[in-house]
């Protein structure tokens, strides 16, 4: 969701089918992690985002988005599993215990937030299908409707938006699919119904209104990466010694503060629970 390079992930005109956003969820306990830091607000959060599907603007999402159709909605899993299945939306949250998970989002642009999302292990879905042996990648896509989603109509990335990672980090009990935030279904403008949030990657990682994952066994072509492999790679951590080629991202601002005053933290502060994912691997060439 929400870096320059998300999309497939932005004041909060909530219309259409983004009135589901208005319903409070059912079912949601306190997760496992969190943090104590402020939440940004429904209305920051709401109101400033990239998801490139609705305009390249921070504003556009949230005037655009509305329209969106987000009901029925199925999220495919297939490619090398031994259960590939259509999941129903309202399906996986009737039958899935929905946790709190209050994380640090940090975009590449430099500005950060801090969400309380609603959602679920995203593990807890790959397990259900059973993933073959010679699974090694996630590949996940979102919806490509140019009729509802104005920005596809334009060429600005090879559209329909994609993302990946390997399978140990969708499998780390940190990856989630947030279907809410606040304790309300997703807006629109930020993913809705469903969207990946891996909170120790940059926001473009946090693929948005995703229609299918594909479990495959050599790494996946990504959205950005294609564009503009010399700035995004595929691994995309947070990294504040690693600059992005046309900035520093040694430090970032706060939605909410005038000022880049904050130090950015290696793998946005989840080094403890990440790292080791990484041992031997160099950060700087795998960025």
């Amino acid at each position: 969701v929400l870096g320059v390079a998300a999309a497939g992930a932005a004041g909060c005109g909530l219309g259409g089918d983004d009135a589901l956003a208005q319903s409070t969820l059912a079912n949601v306990t306190k997760g496992a992690f969190g943090t104590d830091e402020k939440q940004n607000s429904w209305e920051e959060i709401a109101g400033y985002n990239n998801f490139y599907e609705f305009g390249t603007g921070k504003s556009d999402p949230s005037r655009y988005a509305g329209k969106l159709t987000v009901r029925p909605w199925k999220v495919k899993v297939d490619g090398l599993v031994g259960k590939p299945a259509d999941y129903d939306i309202d399906n996986i949250i009737r039958t899935s215990q929905l946790e709190e998970r209050v994380y640090r989002l940090r975009c590449v642009e430099g500005w950060s937030m801090v969400i309380p999302w609603v959602g679920i292990p995203l593990a807890s879905i790959l397990k259900r299908v059973e993933p073959q042996g010679k699974a090694k990648f996630v590949e996940f896509t979102t919806l490509n409707r140019p009729s509802e989603m104005p920005g596809v109509r334009t060429p600005v990335l090879d559209w329909p938006y994609t993302e990946g990672l390997r399978l140990d980090e969708a499998m780390h009990p940190l990856t989630i699919l947030a279907v809410g935030v606040y304790g309300r279904g997703l807006p629109n403008q930020n993913g809705a119904p469903i969207r990946l949030v891996v909170p120790w990657k940059y926001g473009f990682k946090s693929i948005k209104s995703i229609v299918r994952m594909r479990l495959t066994e050599s790494q996946p072509q990504t959205a950005w990466n294609k564009s503009a492999p010399q700035e995004y790679g595929f691994y995309s951590n947070v990294n504040p010694e690693v600059s992005h080629p046309r900035w520093s991202q040694a430090r970032e601002r706060r939605i909410g503060e005038l000022f880049k005053n904050r130090k950015t933290l290696m793998f946005n502060g989840y080094g403890d629970q990440v790292a080791s994912l990484y041992a031997g691997l160099d950060l700087r060439k795998n960025y």
